[in-house]
């Protein structure tokens, strides 16, 4: 052999050496034993300088995206249909806490990489509430997902599905894998801060879509874990992108996939498990062997010492004691401990209070290994009748989902005090932005109106959408809370129901603010979902002409908004009630809708008000407003029925009605 050909050997046995995990046998093929090195196109992820792909860093309400750069032909002649395809992934799901997380990640096949107008949180960072669903979307999914949402028809919180254009599952199984063995099936946590391995199959002859997963140090399972019938010729187009989709909620999570293959008309490579980059640590460090030996020997010979210690920290322990009966294991998930609260708020510090009403003081607080900002509701309950209908209902709160409403994210219980947990609304709420005094930032007109739709986005969800009807019965400019976006977002709903409870509902105490309340509740006591249109009627009104429901005009007399403005129609000049505060920088036939969907909504008779479902329509301009006059809407009546149907209950219970829930999940409330 001759000197030049050894000479050239050792240079391809070097190249071979020094080239990175990954290989591709063609364009419709390629494997990566980590990603160090690795060419891919990622929106939001990263890549470690230890070669592992992070698609989300820990950030809350984030979104990320990593994607084989080159698009793959997945049909190969016109008209024809979609080839065959295998993948093969390792991934690993790792949350702060051990037995909570949100939201989760998918396996995807799209049309572009361009993901901007996507939602985090439940939408993967994959849709949106407009577009969920929408067949032109084109996307093939399989996702893990470790939050469980009623909307999409999730089995549990914890469990893989195939998608189609959208979030909800066409077939999804919870996560875990079928033993070869003995054939029984294993339950697998997605968020045990272990790595697993999914594969994913389609079978273009038979339409037929199959998903395993196992344990990194298990085979794949000769039965899968679900498999699906769908002919994905109508949803991947002939060119699209593979890769992986992720989003976080309000927890720190992070998402990460350590190797993947993927393959055309055959089967994926298989992924070289001894090169997979490591985890990061998450959780506290594990104990030393050293430590674990000497311990003993250093407590026996250190007895007095400890014995001292533990009396202080016992101390210790009593001054975070936390009540705790065994109906509450079922909420564990969704219980804060009153140690974490405390630190949160540096002991519920006066300097953290951002606000005290009649259902409680509200504190600002950084949970101190999450670092979510949060804000605490902090009331007493001093009877323990109804109290775990109560905690259920909270709970069962939580589980609300939309953009549009202030995340109830769970509660906490020490001896007579209860603690409900929210996330923290930064911008505070709309009043102190419609109410401010002069000098202050004033809310455009475009804000506004984007309140004015979020909030009745919202209503619609809560009164017909959700798996239950919701009456929020305190609706407010105070209990509209703006987020760093500006959006609104809807408070303290379900509070009015603190207290225990009759079990005659004529008998309930009324609960809301003046102004707000509609004429009826003062002779039957019942809130229906038209109270709450009742009360966004006034809502929109204050939002639109800047003024209170009720303006103090002297100390002997008060003046009604919706009078004041029916006065002004009467005379031809509805325009004049807008704020003058906008000098005339607003869209007037917007305006002049809201004012007339205010007056609408606010009707004095139950049964000539639209539903939340009709306001969305009025709003968004596909139906009509129906024709109206100042004298159809008999406000003069409205108003005697309000007096007299409240006035005796003013008198008793001022202070429950007069000054509301007070909402101050905000900033300088």
């Amino acid at each position: 052999m001759s000197s030049s050909t050894l000479v050239l050997l050792q240079l391809l046995y070097l190249i071979s050496l020094i080239l990175p995990a990954f290989s591709a046998n063609d364009d419709n093929q390629f494997a990566y034993s980590g990603f160090s090195g690795a060419n891919l196109t990622m929106d939001g992820a990263t890549i470690t300088s230890g070669g592992l792909l992070e698609l989300t860093n820990g950030t809350v309400q984030q979104k990320g995206h990593a994607f084989y750069p080159v698009p793959l032909r997945f049909v190969r002649s016109p008209n024809g249909s979609v080839l065959s395809f295998s993948a093969s992934f390792v991934f690993a799901i790792l949350s702060v806490y051990t037995d909570l997380s949100a939201h989760g990640m998918a396996f995807v096949i799209v049309p572009s990489m361009n993901f901007s107008a996507a939602l985090p949180g439940q939408f993967l960072g994959l849709a949106n509430i407009q577009s969920n669903g929408n067949s032109s979307n084109h996307f093939f999914a399989v996702e893990l997902d470790t939050i469980q949402n009623k909307e999409f028809g999730d089995i549990n919180a914890n469990h893989a599905g195939v998608n189609m254009n959208g979030l909800r599952s066409e077939q999804s199984y919870y996560a875990g894998y079928y033993d070869d063995k003995d054939g029984n099936f294993h339950n697998l946590s997605l968020i045990s801060r272990e790595a697993m391995q999914v594969w994913v199959d389609y079978d273009s002859n038979n339409t037929q879509i199959t998903v395993a997963m196992a344990p990194i140090k298990v085979a794949r399972p000769m039965k899968p874990l679900f498999t699906a019938s769908y002919n994905l010729t109508s949803v991947i187009t002939d060119v699209a992108y593979v890769g992986f989709s992720s989003a976080t909620g309000t927890i720190n999570v992070r998402h990460c996939v350590l190797g993947w293959s993927f393959a055309i008309n055959s089967p994926a490579s298989a992924i070289n498990l001894g090169k997979l980059p490591k985890l990061p640590r998450m959780g506290p460090k594990p104990r030393s062997k050293v430590l674990e030996i000497v311990l003993p020997v250093a407590t026996a010979s250190f007895v007095l010492t400890v014995g001292i210690i533990g009396l202080v920290l016992i101390r210790r322990h009593m001054r975070y004691t936390e009540l705790r009966e065994d109906w509450e294991v079922e909420f564990g998930p969704h219980r804060f401990s009153y140690k974490d609260l405390y630190h949160a708020t540096e002991g519920f510090k006066n300097e953290n209070l951002l606000g005290v009403g009649g259902f409680g003081r509200v504190y600002k607080g950084t949970l101190p290994v999450s670092k979510l900002e949060i804000a605490v509701k902090r009331v007493c309950h001093e009877s323990r009748q109804g109290m775990k209908e109560f905690v259920a209902e909270i709970v069962s709160i939580g589980r609300l989902q939309h953009h549009n409403l202030v995340q109830l994210l769970g509660y906490c219980r020490r001896r007579g005090e209860l603690f409900l947990v929210y996330d923290y609304m930064p911008n505070g709420s709309v009043d102190k932005y419609i109410h401010s005094i002069e000098g202050k930032t004033i809310l455009t007109w475009a804000q506004r109106w984007h309140i004015i739709k979020g909030i009745a986005s919202c209503l619609v969800y809560l009164h017909e959408e959700w798996e239950k009807a919701v009456i929020h019965r305190d609706i407010k400019a105070s209990n509209v809370l703006l987020d760093g976006d500006m959006n609104g977002r809807l408070g303290d709903f379900g509070l009015a129901r603190l207290y225990d409870h009759d079990d005659d509902p004529q008998t309930t105490h009324v609960v809301g603010t003046i102004g707000y309340l509609a004429p009826e509740l003062g002779h039957t006591s019942k809130a229906t979902p038209l109270t709450d249109v009742f009360a966004f009627g006034m809502f929109v009104l204050e939002v639109a002409c800047g003024q209170r429901p009720i303006n103090q005009s002297s100390l002997d007399s008060q003046t009604m908004l919706v009078d004041w403005v029916l006065e002004q129609w009467n005379k031809g000049s509805l325009v004049s009630t807008v704020d003058s505060r906008l000098e005339g920088n607003y869209n007037v036939r917007e305006a002049v809708l809201a004012i007339n969907l205010g007056l609408l909504c606010s009707h004095p008779f139950a049964n000539a008000r639209p539903s939340m479902r009709q306001v969305i329509h009025y709003l968004d301009g596909s139906i009509p407003l129906p024709e109206m006059s100042p004298t159809d809407l008999s406000y003069h009546m409205m108003t005697i029925m309000q007096n007299e149907g409240f006035d005796e209950y003013i008198m008793t219970s001022s202070s429950m009605v007069s000054n509301g829930t007070a909402s101050a999940i905000s900033n300088g409330r």
